[in-house]
């Protein structure tokens, strides 16, 4: 069973998917106006996770995706995955994505949202490509950012505050941690306070994950998510997350909408593998073909 959600905490519930409908494309929309995300993240320690974010967005409507991703893993990632484009990125010593070249600042003008850090394990390299990313003054597409670069966010807080429009940050307790600087107890003595403090501090709306899902926006507003389960507690899950909220930001959600959908269209999701396969032991990537079917009863809710 869930944790329980803080008392101070709107629900996000049926009521609040009615009053804030996914926007749809008009009749005869190409792919492109149904928005383009890219992707940026992976390493040769984990060099399939990016791939189920790239999948997730497309899963949830993006009409097209690119992944950025360390060269030696880019030809058979799309090989994997067709339907995406895929840039091959220098990778450093470590098997991570080495500091970002030219080359990816002429693709952000092409796409309506940017998804980085996913299945990234090195926190000096994640923080170095996200600071390459806040540099280019120009770009304004919508910011995902997952995973390693929370844990050097601090570096660039002024950045993210300076957003025309707020980032969304998808951390886990010890990942928030990092990004307050503070213990892990800390935060879990008070989720809430937590997510709020971490919403002003970077301008940006916060979904901190856990047993129940907190996300929170400056200004101090709070929405809490129960219906997850425990079987989302598995490696990638945070990656298909992450992927959604990039399609809906790219299809013309606002941060906090984008969040809170992507919140519940991951939950329930997770709670169908639960009912279809078992309520332990299924996959990150066995809740990608569920995403359409729960966005098609969330729309008609």
């Amino acid at each position: 069973m869930a944790e329980s959600a803080p008392a101070e905490a709107l629900p996000l519930d049926v009521a609040w998917l009615r009053a804030h409908p996914l926007p749809q494309p008009v009749s005869g929309a190409d792919k492109n106006a149904r928005g383009r995300v890219m992707v940026l993240g992976g390493c040769l320690t984990v060099p399939g996770g990016v791939g189920l974010s790239a999948e997730a967005a497309l899963r949830a409507g993006a009409g097209k995706v690119r992944v950025g991703t360390v060269a030696p893993a880019a030809i058979a990632l799309g090989a994997l995955l067709p339907e995406a484009a895929v840039l091959a990125l220098p990778v450093s010593p470590e098997g991570e994505i080495d500091a970002p070249p030219e080359g990816i600042a002429e693709h952000l003008s092409r796409c309506d949202a940017v998804v980085v850090g996913p299945a990234m394990s090195s926190e000096p390299h994640a923080s170095r490509l996200l600071g390459g990313l806040l540099a280019q003054a120009d770009w304004t597409a919508g910011l995902v950012i997952d995973a390693a670069p929370l844990l050097g966010l601090s570096a660039h807080a002024e950045a993210l505050r300076a957003r025309g429009a707020p980032a969304v940050l998808t951390p886990h307790v010890g990942e928030i941690a990092g990004m307050l600087e503070c213990d892990a107890e800390v935060i879990e003595r008070d989720r809430a306070a937590a997510a709020r403090s971490a919403a002003e501090r970077f301008g940006a709306v916060v979904v901190l994950k856990g047993g129940s899902t907190l996300v929170a926006e400056p200004g101090g507003a709070l929405y809490g998510y129960t219906g997850g389960n425990v079987g989302l507690a598995t490696g990638g899950s945070g990656d298909v997350l992450a992927g959604i909220t990039g399609a809906l930001l790219a299809r013309g959600c606002s941060p906090l909408e984008a969040a809170l959908w992507s919140v519940w269209l991951h939950g329930e999701a997770g709670r169908r593998c639960a009912e279809t396969i078992g309520p332990l032991g299924f996959l990150a990537r066995e809740l990608l073909g569920f995403i359409p079917q729960v966005m098609r009863s969330g729309d008609q809710e």
